[in-house]
């Protein structure tokens, strides 16, 4: 018997009905799990949208929009860096008419689109709204030049022409042109004796005699630097050097807000928005002490509404029912200061380079010339960072990779399995009829395989003690990209064949430059795009003017969604110190700025450790679970190991690889990553990490990483104090047909197959 159309209809209709009700069910279970978030199986007036929140680069705007068409609301409350958002409605019959046609509803927010979960809850919580002070001796007048005198300004720099009278450099992540005296990112200072032939403009003098008048500053000031930025880009944070200028800083805000976030060495952190044509005046303890910083990210979180006082909101609070999603747009500054012509006696002497403080930080690493360079580097840079950051590191490393578990679960019952950088064991487990056995650099990753049940041992990738042709296959996910010379990649793959039976495949994975393959972009993109978030830029030093009162947004200061944020990387150093721009270009690695396309092959990836969930923490174990609570609490769900489908409905995507490890290093340096934006939340096809995984251990060989998500730069070991430290990791990312190659050199090998995976260059190889 024929069923009619209606039947056929209903059937299908059933079945899409049954999946959004599982769908909605699991995201109730991850907001149980991860933020204690009950819903209720009752109809209320209070409903929890799951997937709608700031943290997903959804807007209060945009889901104000979608809201209101169910009835009159009561209010929309968002929180900072959250996936989702709370809705209360003035009746139980406009919350059940919303819960029942926008559930499964696609929002479309730009270039971003999210499906909407919504639960009904008995209660919203309420957050406490906490206002902290300005850093001493900052100050913001907004308005402080008419829209005629923003027009005559903007007009009165010449970015079309390059030339030496201004000291034009177009920088990686923003234009720049020097009036009156360069300053020279190289030393992070200025040649007093060698002034520009070009002076300040003519068309500054006016607001700078209104500055004089108003009190703002007491001489005039002699050198301009004037910053162009495009949306997505920003400035690492640094403080102005002391030595090169006088205390006051005028820094004036053309065009586009942003958001300038302030780091004072002691962690605390205070975001300003500098609104279109304002003043910021940086004195005293908030221009020699304060570091201040524009993450790069194409949207800002800030007030819905100008009704916030000139005071910061403390982290991790803010008004969560004022906050909304701000597009970037393109925003030029003007930043003017007195040369200064006799040694700084500021009472900041930890931070002054006059009374003997460091003037620049350790310069950036070269690309090795010999073994021993490689050896040394790969210690400092991949060994060192793993085993400082392996709790944290675990932490983020949840799900495995679907085309990996498809390779384990092809093997037959009783394989022997080598897992070479098995970090903390994820794969020794996919496939319970092997015998699997891991090894890792990282004496701190393999404590937490043998915690978890698995079998493995410390050892590096380039001399594994196992018998030759002992093995059936053979994994080496996210490690052969830490080797940092052709000779040392070459060899990572031939110890892979020397354990391998003939017969036996090994699957190899690595970071790959295409991060956009056959018109479609890694999920490690797709996530910048996600959220409204960048990543810090890599290594250019610059004095932009300062922060501003006025307006402070929350903490971190932005929106979260990569680190749902955060993903960011920065070169940050105190007094100004940041490794030049001109740097890449002398055999000096870059920096590379998290969810952004590579521009080079070699690179330093950061990785952002929260609230020291390092080595030195609670134990391994304690570190490891307060480091999942710190990845989720930043912005978004973590999907459950269950789970994987759930999160390109629920979550954010993240970045391309798999995972990493590496050896334990203990490390002291100070990181001042202004904006946690980087959040982590596991999928089924990405690692999340502060910006890229990893692993090895060791001075002579590598391990595991992957391309996850956080990021900020300063050479390998973080900068030190209470703010997160930033740690740095050597990648070197392969171009198409690279790895096959490589393998191609291995005598008695043949490449099986070969594909792209979200961001990673991946083969089978076989044994003959």
């Amino acid at each position: 018997m024929e069923l009619s159309e209606a039947s056929v209809n209903a059937v299908k209709m059933s079945k899409e009905r049954k999946k959004l009700i599982r769908k909605q069910m699991k995201s109730c279970h991850i907001l149980l799990k991860h933020d204690g978030i009950r819903t209720a199986s009752h109809v209320t007036k209070s409903l929890v949208v799951a997937n709608g929140g700031l943290g997903n680069g959804v807007s209060r705007e945009q889901l104000c929009a979608a809201m209101r068409e169910m009835g009159e609301l009561e209010t929309i409350i968002m929180s900072p860096h959250k996936p989702y958002a709370f809705a209360t409605y003035s009746s139980e019959q406009s919350a059940q008419k919303a819960h029942g046609l926008l559930n499964g509803h696609l929002l479309h927010c730009g270039d971003n689109s999210v499906t909407l979960y919504l639960s009904f809850v008995d209660s919203v919580p309420c957050e406490a709204e906490e206002h902290v002070p300005l850093p001493e001796g900052l100050s913001l007048v907004e308005d402080f030049v008419s829209s005629e005198e923003e027009a005559l300004l903007l007009a009165a720099v010449d970015w079309v022409t390059f030339d030496d009278e201004t000291a034009q450099k177009a920088l990686k992540h923003r234009r720049v042109k020097h009036y009156g005296y360069e300053f020279r990112y190289d030393t992070n200072n200025v040649e007093k004796d060698k002034p520009l032939s070009v002076g300040l403009p003519d068309e500054c003098v006016p607001i700078l005699e209104r500055c004089l008048k108003d009190g703002h500053i007491g001489a005039m000031p002699d050198q301009l630097t004037v910053n162009q930025y495009q949306p997505g880009q920003g400035i690492p944070p640094h403080v102005d050097t002391h030595s090169a200028f006088e205390d006051t800083i005028l820094s004036l805000s053309l065009g586009s807000k942003t958001v300038m976030e302030f780091r004072h060495p002691d962690g605390r952190v205070v975001a300003v928005l500098l609104p279109g044509r304002s003043l910021l005046v940086m004195k005293g303890e908030s221009r020699h002490l304060w570091s201040h910083g524009i993450t790069p990210r194409k949207f800002d979180m800030v007030p819905a509404c100008d009704t916030e006082p000139p005071a910061a909101i403390t982290p991790d609070l803010g008004n969560p029912g004022n906050l909304t999603l701000s597009k970037r747009g393109t925003r030029t500054s003007f930043t003017f200061r007195r040369i200064r012509r006799s040694p700084c006696q500021c009472a900041f002497p930890s931070a002054c380079d006059s009374q003997g403080a460091p003037s620049s930080l350790p310069s950036a690493p070269s690309l090795p010339r010999c073994q021993g360079d490689a050896a040394r580097l790969e210690e400092e840079y991949v060994h060192r960072v793993y085993d400082a950051i392996a709790p944290h590191f675990s932490g983020t490393r949840h799900s495995p990779w679907p085309r990996v578990c498809d390779f384990l679960s092809s093997l037959v019952p009783g394989a022997v399995l080598a897992d070479v950088g098995c970090g903390n064991g994820k794969y020794l487990g996919v496939n319970p009829e092997v015998v699997a056995l891991g090894c890792d650099r990282s004496s701190a990753l393999v404590h937490i395989c043998a915690e978890r049940g698995f079998q493995a041992f410390v050892s590096d990738a380039l001399n594994v003690p196992m018998l030759t042709a002992s093995c059936d296959a053979c994994i080496s996910i996210a490690v052969i990209h830490h080797f940092s010379t052709p000779e040392r990649r070459l060899a990572a793959v031939r110890e892979l064949m020397r354990l391998l039976k003939p017969g036996g495949r090994a699957l190899i994975y690595v970071w790959a430059l295409e991060q956009e393959y056959n018109k479609q972009r890694s999920k490690y993109l797709k996530h910048q795009s996600r959220e409204p978030s960048g990543s810090p830029n890599t290594a250019e030093g610059q004095s932009e003017g300062s922060a501003s009162p006025k307006r402070t947004v929350n903490s971190h200061g932005d929106v979260g969604i990569t680190n749902v944020d955060r993903l960011d990387t920065e070169v940050s150093g105190p007094v100004d110190q940041r490794p030049g721009e001109d740097q890449v270009h002398h055999g000096k690695l870059s920096v590379h700025t998290n969810r952004t396309a590579f521009n080079s092959q070699d690179l330093l990836v950061p990785w952002h450790l929260k609230d020291g969930k390092g080595k030195a923490g609670k134990g391994r174990k304690g570190g490891r679970e307060a480091g999942n609570r710190d990845m989720i609490r930043e912005t978004a769900l973590a999907v459950p190991k269950d789970n994987p489908s759930i999160s390109e409905n629920i979550l954010p995507s993240i970045g391309p690889a798999s995972d990493c490890k590496t050896e334990p290093t203990d490390s002291n340096q100070r990181s001042k990553h202004p904006d946690s934006m980087s959040a982590k939340v596991a999928t089924p096809n990405a690692c999340l990490d502060s910006s890229l995984p990893s692993s090895t251990k060791d001075t002579d060989h590598a391990c595991k990483s992957c391309p996850g998500f956080e990021a900020t730069a300063t050479p390998a070991i973080p900068e030190s104090s209470t703010a997160a430290a930033v740690f740095h990791r050597y990648y070197h990312v392969f171009q198409q047909g690279e790895i096959e190659k490589v393998c191609c050199q291995v005598d008695g090998v043949k490449v099986q197959t070969s594909y792209h995976d979200q961001g990673n260059w991946c083969v089978i190889l076989v044994k003959d």
